[in-house]
């Protein structure tokens, strides 16, 4: 779906909000709460806080995955509703968010996906619930509003990897292992292979510097057309010495440059400790677009007079393998070698 439809007014709208006196306090950072690590057995809550599920075989396809990861699955009452591109009213949606974390049985809530919607629900979740009975919580793309805003509300890591029906690929499914059932603290980094299109040097999953160095800080970030639509709501933590990641789909190159933009002027880029970008996938300059310019030239205008440790070309964004990556753990970003590494494990 082009978000952008959805999300175009209300950006310009929170450039605003995230100007007015007092806004900021609202972003103050919360102790962290760790959730328990998943095991074999483990009950997962599989939810639809943004896009409806049009069609059953989605369901199926979620569902079996998740068993074949060894967990038991429950299904939300209202993950197959419809409210026309949403899956059914914005309270019902997050009740079976909420009912979920007051379930003891389940250990962890799951998005079947993304689209557009989540930020609709947070006014409904119970932040005090959520912050008694922490547990994992795991998605991207739409669901960064989901994710972001229980990290600023409750302090609770959340996690940016696949959702129900993300790419379960040996990559992605390793790295969810380690992180979320093993509880290690990983070294991300690309994998760097020669193949038959080229036997010389990679080609693929390659990173760029935009400055070199590295920096310490709490990991912290998302889609970026998702989270900057809520600057300026009491639903972002604070950005103070954080470890920033990014990524972005379907979106014009002009589009990431008036979204830095806005990062730029509401304060949000000059408290940054450190910047990685993920992928734009199936971004381009858009038509007609003469002279655009591009991802290179934009992150060189924004992102390097910051003088912070950034680079781009992580394994994070859509249609691709992808990290499992720990909001609001502190991590070691190395911009020269492309590499984040957890500080801490993510899970208790």
């Amino acid at each position: 779906m082009n978000r952008r439809r959805f999300l175009g007014s209300a950006a310009a709208a929170v450039a605003v909000v995230g100007s007015m006196p007092g806004v900021r306090a609202a972003a103050q950072r919360q102790a962290v709460v760790k959730p328990r690590r998943l095991a074999a057995g483990d009950t997962v809550g599989l939810v639809a806080p943004a896009n409806a599920t049009f069609q059953s075989v989605e369901l199926e396809i979620a569902r079996e995955s998740l068993q074949a990861l060894g967990f038991k699955v429950l299904v939300g009452g209202h993950l197959r509703d419809r409210h026309g591109y949403l899956a059914g009213q914005d309270k019902d949606r997050a009740a079976d968010i909420n009912r979920f974390f007051a379930d003891a049985s389940v250990r962890a809530v799951l998005p079947i996906r993304g689209g557009w919607g989540s930020s609709r629900v947070l006014p409904y979740l119970d932040f005090d619930a959520i912050r008694r009975n922490p547990k994992i919580v795991l998605g991207f793309s739409d669901i960064s509003a989901l994710l972001l805003a229980i990290h600023a509300k409750t302090g609770l890591v959340t996690f940016h990897g696949p959702n129900g029906m993300g790419r379960w690929d040996a990559f992605s499914v390793d790295c969810f292992r380690r992180l979320l059932m093993q509880g290690e603290s990983i070294l991300f980094e690309n994998p760097r292979e020669l193949n038959e299109r080229n036997v010389l040097t990679p080609i693929e999953n390659r990173t760029t510097t935009i400055t070199g160095g590295k920096a310490r800080g709490r990991l912290l970030g998302g889609n970026l057309t998702v989270l900057t639509t809520i600057v300026g709501s009491p639903y972002l933590p604070s950005w103070d010495g954080a470890i920033f990641f990014c990524e972005d789909v379907h979106e014009d190159y002009y589009r990431i440059d008036r979204m830095l933009t806005q990062l730029k002027l509401a304060g949000v880029l000059s408290r940054l400790a450190g910047f990685v970008f993920g992928t734009c996938s199936e971004c381009g300059p858009g038509d007609g677009a003469f002279g655009a310019l591009t991802l290179e030239e934009i992150f060189a205008d924004h992102i390097k007079p910051l003088g912070i440790p950034a680079w781009s070309g992580a394994m994070i964004g859509h249609s691709m393998s992808q990290w499992t990556l720990p909001e609001g753990i502190d991590v070691e970003a190395d911009a020269d070698a492309g590499t984040l590494r957890m500080l801490e494990p993510g899970v208790t």
